[in-house]
């Protein structure tokens, strides 16, 4: 009793003087980015950027989550790894876990080290990554804050980037999106299983003798110049005391300070997984709640698109919350045989409805589509082999018999891009109308580059209200074709130019290889076995 009588007073001392030389560390950067912590006024760019220090040439750390990002939260992108790479059920097990998560505190290492035990335990290496490359990095591109952007990113000499959660998760988007010089993070320990590396679940934290943490420094100075954190963790980062300046972000800068797409760092083109919204706890919530009735919704939206005709198909899809929009459409007298329908690809369900909306089949050209899909589809569909004479071949004799649906691109891109067109079709036909198509969901996405195509359908009709938009932008002009004197590049440049105006997209030169390459880790190309 007499040794905690004595030792009590001088542990009390000592926390009273650490919090309030914490306090007077704060207060000596009270000109918090970018509002003053006393006003609750928001400051203007001009006013923001004369209280900031100057980044040029420094070294500057930021709290990837709170400083860079507009948000603290990490449960959300566990939660995408956990699903896009894992299963639902694992992201169903997280879920059941975020109780615990909040009571032990998302921002801690005990919150943390749960989240990346249930996220990452026997999940591979490999599947891990692929998230990080294709599904992360829309979600943290769209909460970037824009004032650090502007102001403290982009001007740093040495940006150094730390997040709390496994290193494997941000790495990837802060290199390659964000030209990141370092990235320190927790590491996650592996096991070897029958020649496989597997994830345990269980993380390393960085400490200050760590290759990565001395990296973070300059090699000439013991401490780096400027760290940007969170304001609501900003005494709780271990990097903190190595920096000569602290400055945090205010929570009124996280909620309005979106960086808007023209100004990404880097063009986001391609995106995966299914997921299309952000999976926090309560929204995570309401999507298994609502999934059952989407499966079923999905089941019976299909059915409707097999089995009832096309005159009546349009209002029994309304009433089970399908909303279809279509403007353009040829009417019956202007409809010729022989016109070769050039679609935007956004799904699988583009030449479908298409169809739909000229109220009888278009034969379509397809690639790696699934067997079920071919046998449950409304409409004629023949496999292209991607050899051009034999694909050239079979269209021109498709053509013969009737009208056609191809989709140049090749490939489905859910974002507002378009990518490069395959100059075949314009060799076939001069009769030709291009398509504006576009599919609009909630919840899931109808495409996927690395997971079961089968599902695309079935992933689109689960969403609440799916919607599709089919604009008939009228027949090519003739002095646009190669009876025109036109090149077929040319020809499918300029298609590709009128779909893009219509639709208010992007056009590009990358490929069907190109996205492949980036979602799947292949080049696209479906093998015979």
């Amino acid at each position: 009793m007499m040794f905690f009588r004595r030792m009590l007073p001088k542990i009390a001392a000592h926390w009273i003087i650490n919090l309030y030389r914490a306090a007077r560390k704060l207060r000596r950067n009270d000109a918090c980015f970018p509002y003053s912590r006393n006003s609750n006024t928001r400051l203007s760019t001009a006013t923001a950027a004369a209280i900031l220090p100057s980044a040029v040439d420094r070294t500057v750390v930021f709290d990837f989550h709170g400083g860079l990002l507009r948000s603290t939260a990490l449960f959300p992108y566990f939660m995408l790894v956990a699903c896009e790479g894992g299963s639902l059920l694992r992201a169903l097990l997280l879920l059941c876990c975020s109780p615990l998560v909040w009571l032990l505190g998302e921002h801690v290492g005990a919150g943390i080290r749960v989240m990346a035990f249930v996220t990452f335990v026997g999940l591979r290496p490999r599947d891990a990554d692929l998230v990080a490359r294709a599904i992360l990095p829309k979600f943290y591109m769209e909460r970037l804050n824009a004032q650090v952007y502007d102001h403290l990113w982009l001007p740093a000499g040495r940006k150094v980037a730390v997040t709390r959660a496994p290193r494997v998760m941000a790495e990837w988007f802060l290199k390659e999106y964000m030209a990141a010089d370092v990235v320190v993070g927790c590491e996650l320990q592996m096991v070897k299983v029958g020649g496989r590396c597997y994830y345990t679940g269980l993380l390393c934290e960085p400490a200050p003798g760590a290759p990565a943490f001395r990296e973070m420094l300059r090699s000439d100075d013991a401490m780096a110049d400027v760290a940007v954190v969170g304001s609501s963790n900003s005494l709780d980062h271990f990097f903190v005391p190595y920096c000569k300046e602290l400055y945090s972000v205010s929570k009124e800068s996280a909620k309005t300070d979106r960086l808007p797409r023209a100004r990404y760092p880097k063009p986001l083109i391609f995106h995966d997984g299914r997921l299309a919204f952000l999976p926090t706890a309560s929204a995570t919530l309401a999507f298994f709640l609502f999934l059952p009735l989407g499966l079923i919704l999905s089941v019976i939206r299909i059915s409707i698109g097999i089995v009832l005709p096309y005159n009546t198909s349009f209002a029994a899809s309304a009433l089970f919350g399908v909303r279809f929009r279509t403007s353009g459409v040829p009417k019956d007298g202007a409809r010729r045989r022989g016109v070769l329908f050039v679609c935007a690809h956004r799904t699988l369900l583009d030449p479908i409805m298409l169809t739909a909306a000229l109220q009888k089949p278009v034969p379509a050209v397809t690639y790696s589509l699934s067997r079920l899909s071919e046998i449950i589809a409304p409409i004629k569909t023949v496999r292209l082999t991607r050899d051009r004479a034999r694909d050239a071949e079979m269209m021109s004799r498709l053509l013969e018999q009737g009208d056609l649906a191809v989709c140049p691109e090749g490939t489905t891109c859910r974002e507002p891009y378009l990518l490069r067109f395959s100059p075949l079709f314009a060799e076939l036909a001069d009769d030709m109308e291009p398509v504006a198509l576009d599919a609009q969901v909630t919840s899931l996405y109808g495409t996927t580059a690395s997971g079961r195509k089968w599902l695309d359908p079935v992933a689109f009709f689960a969403n609440p209200v799916p919607a599709y938009r089919v604009e008939f932008l009228g027949p090519v002009p003739r002095d646009q074709t190669r009876a025109g004197g036109k090149s077929s590049a040319e020809v499918a440049n300029w298609v590709q130019q009128r779909l893009g105006q219509a639709l208010g997209f992007e056009c590009t030169d990358l490929s069907r290889r190109d996205k492949y390459i980036m979602l799947a880790g292949t080049d696209g190309v479906v093998r015979n076995k």
